[in-house]
This record gives C-alpha cells, structure tokens and sequence, in this order.
C-alpha cells in the first residue's frame, strides 16, 4: 500500500474517532446523569450517626445544555430513590455564561427541589454563579421551598438522640467567609460537617470539622487519560478538583455536579447525584 494512502487511512481513522469522542463529550456524557455512593469513615463521628447517609448536590446550573427542568425532576427523584436522612445543594443552581445554555429563574428551580425528600432536611450554601445573579433573590425562592439556606452559619441537627451541626460557609470567590466565626455558633462538642462552594477554603478547615463537603470544580468536566483534569477552577489546580481528599487526617468530599458552565462538555466525569455514608 503506499504511503500517501496510508497517511489518508489514518487521518480518516483519526478524524472519526476524533468526531465520535466529540460526540460523546458534548451529547452524551453530559445527559447521562450517575448515582454515586461512597462509605466514608470520618474522625469524630458518634456512634448514634452511624450509617447516616447524605445526598450531594452541587452545580446543577439548571438551563445549561441537557440541564434544563425535566433534567432537574429526574435529580430530584433518583435523589430520593436512595432514601438519604439529609441533602446538601452546594450552590450554583443557576447558570450564566455557557454556550448552547438559557438561563432559567430561580423560583421554578426552587419549586422543584421542593420534592426533595429527607427526615433531617434539605441545606444549602449559595456560590459564586447564585450571588452573580441574584443571591438574596436564589436564597428567598430556596427557603420559600422549605431548605434552609446557610451563610456563615450553624444548623443544629438532632439524630437519633444525639446532635450535629451542619456549618455553611459563604462563597469564597463573591462573598466573605467565615469559618472562624460560623464554628462559633456551634454549642458543645457535637460532631460538624462543614459544607460550603468552594474546595479552596479547606486548608482554612480546623481539625475539630469531621467533614466538609464542597462542589464547584466540576470536577474539571474533562479527565483526560495520563493528563488528568487540565482545567480546573482552583488554585490548588488538581489537590481538590473531584472526590474523597484527605489531608493531615482532615476529611474533604468534592462534587463532580449536574450541569455545565463555559463549554457544555462532559468526558469522564458525568454529571452525579452523590451518596455519602458516614461511618
């Protein structure tokens, strides 16, 4: 065979894996919403929460492409198919800036987390896409849906007999946090998950916090083989772009997320609702 045809071959060969990988990062991946359970041992957990169970939200930013209402609904229900005792949205339910995207109004996506179901209930943290938007408009429809939105603050939460607290920490990038100060609210030495936007803030995390939950990163949307996640929004770049971190015994958990912001692509990472059972 000669050599020019070969060369043609390839570029064929190429250019069609090329097109199926797009195909599959910008069509598919991004619509295929997973469920992922994880069974966390954390410091400072009592005996009476064994086996507590948490549902993670983050990143929904309903209206993106393959994010829109329906896709909502679908979150909310396969949510509630894993039967979690408290859920956590970690901000960003609106998108601004994505290509293919139309913003939605908060108040309908409020409405439907409304149908979230949970005996301890629905918490939440805004971030950075909420308060460029509208963060005191996001937060008065959440709390018109029954979820009690955090900022700098501690929510006192009685289980089993026994309390913890749930400390959400304002957005590191549009508001001003305070971890000190909100871990001051907290009475006794009850256990703490700590739950807030932006992974960032974890170095600022004392050791007393048994786990702080965080989202934002999307976990970069592309993972690529060898290379990893090459775009991340942090300036730890991959220290806390995804998942189970743990640093000098201190417990960190990332969201993947639902949605999309920038480029409406997913490859090895899809959009996750997550399931954390804390041991």
């Amino acid at each position: 065979m000669p050599r020019s045809r070969k060369l043609r071959i390839a570029l064929l060969v190429f250019a069609f894996l090329f097109l199926v990988l797009g195909l599959w990062a910008f069509w598919i991946e991004p619509a295929c919403l997973m469920t992922r359970s994880f069974t966390l041992q954390i410091p400072r957990w009592q005996t009476e929460h064994q086996g507590l169970k948490i549902a993670v939200l983050t990143d929904l930013h309903v209206g993106s492409p393959h994010t829109g209402i329906e896709k909502l609904k679908e979150v909310v229900a396969r949510t509630n198919q894993e039967h979690p005792d408290l859920v956590v949205i970690l901000g960003d339910l609106v998108v601004q800036g994505v290509v293919g995207g139309h913003f939605i109004e908060p108040e309908p996506i409020a409405e439907v987390l409304r149908g979230l179901q949970a005996p301890l209930g629905v918490v939440a943290v805004l971030g950075n896409h909420d308060w460029s938007f509208d963060g005191v408009r996001i937060e008065k429809a959440l709390r018109g849906a029954g979820i009690e939105v955090l900022e700098n603050q501690a929510h006192h939460v009685q289980h089993k007999g026994k309390a913890f607290w749930v400390v959400g920490i304002a957005d590191l990038w549009t508001r001003r946090p305070d971890v000190e100060g909100s871990l001051h609210q907290v009475e006794g030495a009850d256990p703490i998950i700590l739950i807030t936007h932006n992974p960032d803030l974890f170095p600022e995390v004392p050791s007393r916090v048994s786990l702080t939950i965080a989202g934002h990163t999307h976990g970069g949307q592309v993972n690529l083989p060898v290379l990893g996640r090459l775009v991340v929004p942090s300036k730890y770049g991959q220290r806390y772009a995804m998942g189970h971190i743990v640093e000098n015994g201190q417990h960190l958990f990332v969201g993947g997320g639902v949605g999309s912001s920038i480029l409406p692509v997913r490859f090895r990472v899809p959009p996750e609702v997550v399931v954390i059972t804390l041991q």
